[in-house]
Formats: structure tokens, C-alpha cells, sequence
């Protein structure tokens, strides 16, 4: 920004004398543009001082955080260029370039851009500093693209199909070019470098993302060209053995990738048709990270004691509730794992099957033909089982017969969707299993959540936290003195995040037989906490801020995982 608008600044009243002058100094001093330092001194903010400089030259003012701005674009103008005149190219025209500047009183910038590009140019003002945000965007993005792209190699890379061959068309050849099939490993395999869980690719209108889940909290990782954007989806469907010609319905598949040293990564992929394209989320499912021994899962002592107890049991019901993606799955099979011996039969009905473990009949469902839950379970019952392990709770018709199957001799594990243990037993009083079954059939029910774990090599004590925090978190007086909050500050190895890595934290809850007399009477999910807390039980608060208290966690995940046991 020029001298002039400095001066002008000050005539309207928006910056005094004295103010201009000390940002003339420190823009001196560090080299740095007069707008640029009004608004780092606070002086003015971005907008105020964008919608002045638009208001004295005559030309439009726009907020650069708003566009998405193309490839194609982006490129008209060299990286080396855009910084010199810190100005970037937002959107072409015709012969037309519309062009963010602060400045568009600098014609010599303009006149350069002009002779480089060939192009008209129309200028519009943008904050300084919001132009060199999109500058490190765009341009940083240009070159991490083309940089992985180029030392990439995935040579020992293969996926295995059930069959070779698929028909060839349009889409089939665009998406085995060798940059596409490149571009795809890449994201692949990244994704597994950085212990993802999952991976979002994502079509918008005007853009393309690609994002990880990483320690349950997404991060985009890529914004790949928007003209890439259909033959990605149509390669990683043909991974998928998916028919790539239906883009309205939803579909499921799944890739497995050799990875090299005997490694094998399986994919479970979801394709849901969107407004501007089919979105694919694949979850990853790496074999040789699955944890099996349940004292490694993060169950407390005594939570562990119970948990083993009720599971090796006779008969019985065993459940483990939770959203999405808090590790149920994980938590079953290490109790299957457990169980898992010469002298039981154990069978499991799942959708789908995540892991094959050795020594256990495992059944992937097939709604379509009629194969669900309900009907597995049926088949299970004349296949002389011991113990049986039931995907998810989903309708009446499933409880129903797992109830009478635990009823019978057998011991039953699976899952439901509730927000903590106690709950749980009023959301299968409200599919229609009558309150003694109920109390019969159940012998323990366990809540899960996964709290990130801080980072082991930027840990510091977080002055941040006051001790009101932590009482009202659920802290004692007592568990306070002494202790000192920790946190991550973010390094190389979490990614500037400040965690590595998750740790289950679980609510274990026994249906003891004062427990079953609260159900029988019809008590309300506050009764049956209220009593299984006065049982002993370790609430899913409880046992995150044990983890807190351990330094395994910070106060923000407590929040971010649990609810307060005040009722």
C-alpha cells in the first residue's frame, strides 16, 4: 500500500498521526508493506482497510476466503511473480485475468502481469495478508502435489482382485492412466504412513478435497485438480470391484493392497452419490494393528476383572455400546480372541467382517438375499454353538433372538448404538424385549469412547487449565493438589497436532441382582446409573479423568468424549 492511502487514512479519521507513523517505522524496520503492518498493529482490521482502498480507486473489494480458486488458474501466474507483487490470479474470463492486489494503484505490477500472461487485467483488492495466505495455499499445494507425485514410487505395490480384467470404456481408461493410478497408491499409502483411519475423498462444485481421519479428527491432506476428480472416483471403484457405470445408487466394496514384506492393508470402501459427484470413504483395516490383548485396550483393573468375568460365563449376554468408530469392534474381538480356544465353537455374524481370525466362523451379511442378523443368528442356533457374536442390535426381531439364545446356554456378544451402559438397557425395553428378559439374559454392559492420547515427545504442563476447569470437569479437592495438567505442543511426530495414537476409555457395568430388581420394577436410566454407580461402577467421565490424572490425556478430550455424571 502506497504512502497516499496513508495519508488519506488519517484525513477520514481511520488512523491518527501517530499511529501511521509507527507503522511506517516497524513496515521499515521489517521490511514488510504499510497495510500489511497497519493491520498486524491492529490499527484497522483486514476488512475496513480492503473496503477503503476499493472505495478510493473505484474498483470492486473482495474476501479472498471465500473463493476457491482453479488449478488452471493459479498457474497462469509463477509463484515468484505473485510474491514479488503479492498479488494472485482469482478467475479468468475470456481474455480477461481478475487479479487480487492491495495495491491496484502499483500499474507497474499490473503491466508486468499483463506482458507475462497475455491476458487483460482487472484488478480487485483483497487484504494483504489474506493474499499471502492464498499464495502459501495455492501455490504450496501446487508443489506438494507435483513433489510426491514426482518421488513416489510404488513399485512394490499391488491390489489383489478376485478376478482379472474389467470391461473397457471411457472412464476405464481415464482412470488407469499411469498419473491417476499413481495419484490413487499415493493417497493409499499415505494413509497408512499416517495411521489414518479413514479416508474422505470429497467432490464439490468448484473443488476436490481429500482428508484423513487421524486419532478420530479429520485433516484435509489434498486438494487435488478438479479435472482429476472423475477419474480418481472411477479408479478407486475399480479397486473396489465396483461397477463404475452406476454413479445414482450407493455401493460397497473393498480393496486389498500388497504392500511389500508380506504386508497386507484390506479397505472397506462406501460410495454415496452427492450433488456434484460420488463421495467414497474408505476405512482402513491393518490386520498387524489390531490389538487383541485386553489388557493393552485401556480397561482399568477392576473394569477388566468384570469385564473378564462376565465373558466367561456359561451363558449369557455380553454388550458393548458406542457410536461409530469408538472401537466396539475392536473390544469384541479381543473378547473372542480371549475366548477362542479348541474346545468352543464360536460363530459371528457381522456387516461387514473387518478382520478373518483364525479358528472362529465368520459370516458376512448379505441383505439383498435375505442373510441379516436375524436370520444368521437362527442358522447359528442349529450349528451347535458355544458362543456367538451378533454384529449389531438393530430391530426387535434380532434381540428377540439373542435373548432367548443367551436363554439357552449360550453366550451372546454384539453391539448397540447408545450414549453410555446404563441407557442401554431401556433401548432394548424399547424394541419390545419384555424387562425379565431383559434382566435374565444380560450379565454385563460395557460404553466405549476413544480419547486421543498426548503426545509423547511434546508434552509440557498447560498453564492454560485453572483449577475451576478441573472442578468442574468432576475433580476433587483432594486429586488436585500436586497435579499439574499436561498437553502436546505439537511436533514432526504427531503433525503439529500434539497427540499420537488413541486410548479406549470404558464404562463397565455388571448387572448385579440389586441392578436386575431396578429393571424388573421399570426404573428410569438415571435409577439404574444412580445405582450401579453406588454398585461401583466407573463412569465413562470417571474413567476419562483417571486418564487426565495419568497425563494420558488433556482436559479437552475429557469434554470431547464424555458427559458429566451430575443427574
Amino acid at each position: 500500500m502506497n504512502e497516499r492511502i496513508g495519508e488519506l487514512l488519517v484525513k477520514e479519521n481511520l488512523l491518527s498521526a501517530e499511529q501511521l507513523t509507527k507503522a511506517r517505522e516497524e513496515a521499515q524496520a521489517k521490511g514488510q508493506r504499510l497495510g500489511a503492518q497497519i493491520t498486524l498493529l491492529g490499527f484497522l482490521d483486514e476488512d475496513e482497510l480492503t473496503e477503503f482502498v476499493a472505495k478510493q480507486y473505484g474498483v470492486p473489494s473482495i474476501n479472498l476466503d471465500d473463493f476457491d480458486i482453479e488449478s488452471e488458474v493459479v498457474q497462469l501466474i509463477p509463484q515468484e511473480v505473485a510474491q514479488k507483487h503479492t498479488v494472485v490470479p482469482v478467475n479468468r474470463a475470456g481474455s480477461t485475468l481478475i487479479l487480487a492486489t492491495s495495491d491496484p494503484s502499483n500499474i507497474f505490477a499490473l503491466d508486468d502481469i499483463k506482458f507475462l500472461t497475455g491476458y487483460n487485467i482487472q484488478p480487485v483488492v483483497a487484504a494483504e495478508e489474506a493474499i499471502r495466505r492464498a499464495i502459501e495455499q495455492y501455490y504450496e499445494q501446487e508443489d506438494v502435489l507435483e513433489e510426491v507425485m514426482a518421488g513416489f514410487d510404488d513399485a512394490g505395490i499391488d491390489f489383489v482382485t478376485d478376478e482379472e480384467g474389467f470391461d473397457s470404456d471411457a472412464a476405464t481408461t481415464e482412470a488407469e492412466d499411469a498419473p491417476v493410478v499413481k495419484l490413487v497408491n499415493l493417497i493409499l499409502t499415505d494413509a497408512i504412513k499416517k495411521v489414518a483411519s479413514d479416508i474422505h475423498v470429497e467432490p464439490y462444485e468448484k473443488s476436490f478435497r481429500v482428508r484423513y481421519r487421524i486419532d478420530g479428527v479429520l485433516y484435509e491432506v489434498m486438494k487435488p485438480p478438479l479435472k482429476l476428480r472423475n477419474a480418481i472416483i472411477s479408479r478407486i471403484k475399480i479397486m473396489s470391484e465396483l461397477d463404475i457405470a452406476e454413479r445414482r445408487l450407493p455401493q460397497d466394496g473393498r480393496i486389498k493392497l500388497k504392500l511389500g514384506k508380506g504386508r497386507e492393508m484390506d479397505f472397506r470402501v462406501s460410495v454415496l452419490p452427492t450433488l456434484f459427484g460420488e463421495k467414497i470413504v474408505l476405512r482402513l483395516l491393518d490386520k498387524s494393528n489390531l490389538q487383541l490383548d485386553m489388557t493393552k485396550l485401556g480397561f482399568e483393573q477392576e473394569q477388566l476383572g468384570d469385564f473378564k468375568e462376565c465373558i466367561h460365563q456359561p451363558f449369557g449376554m455380553v454388550l458393548v455400546t458406542g457410536p461409530t468408530g469408538s472401537g466396539k469392534t475392536t473390544t469384541l474381538y479381543s473378547a473372542l480372541s480371549e475366548l477362542n480356544g479348541v474346545g468352543e465353537n464360536l460363530s459371528t455374524a457381522e456387516d461387514p467382517v473387518e478382520f478373518n481370525l483364525t479358528g472362529i466362523n465368520q459370516v458376512q451379511m448379505h441383505e439383498d438375499i435375505g442373510l441379516n442378523f436375524a436370520a444368521a443368528l437362527r442358522s447359528f442356533l442349529r450349528q451347535d454353538p458355544d458362543i456367538i457374536m451378533v454384529g449389531e442390535i438393530r430391530d426387535f426381531e434380532t434381540a428377540e433372538i439373542a435373548v432367548k439364545a443367551a436363554l439357552t446356554g449360550h453366550m451372546v456378544l454384539s453391539t448397540l448404538h447408545t450414549n453410555d451402559a446404563p441407557s442401554t438397557v431401556n433401548r432394548l425395553l424399547n424394541m419390545g424385549i419384555e424387562p425379565f428378559l431383559v434382566a435374565s439374559a444380560v450379565n454385563c454392559i460395557v460404553a466405549q469412547r476413544l480419547g486421543r492420547r498426548i503426545c509423547a515427545e511434546c508434552v509440557e504442563d498447560d498453564p492454560e487449565v485453572t483449577k475451576e476447569d478441573l472442578l468442574s470437569a468432576g475433580l476433587s479437592e483432594e486429586e488436585l493438589r500436586g497435579f499439574q495438567p499436561r498437553k502436546g505442543i505439537g511436533c514432526s511426530t504427531c503433525s503439529e497436532t500434539g497427540f499420537k495414537g488413541r486410548v479406549a476409555i470404558y464404562e463397565v457395568m455388571v448387572m448385579s441382582d440389586e441392578l436386575k430388581e431396578f429393571v424388573l420394577n421399570g426404573a428410569s436410566t438415571a435409577e439404574i446409573k444412580r445405582e450401579a454407580i453406588r454398585g461401583g461402577m466407573v463412569t465413562l467421565r470417571r474413567s476419562a479423568l483417571n486418564m487426565l490424572l495419568e497425563s494420558i490425556t488433556t482436559l479437552s478430550e475429557v469434554f470431547r468424549v464424555s458427559t458429566s455424571d451430575s443427574m
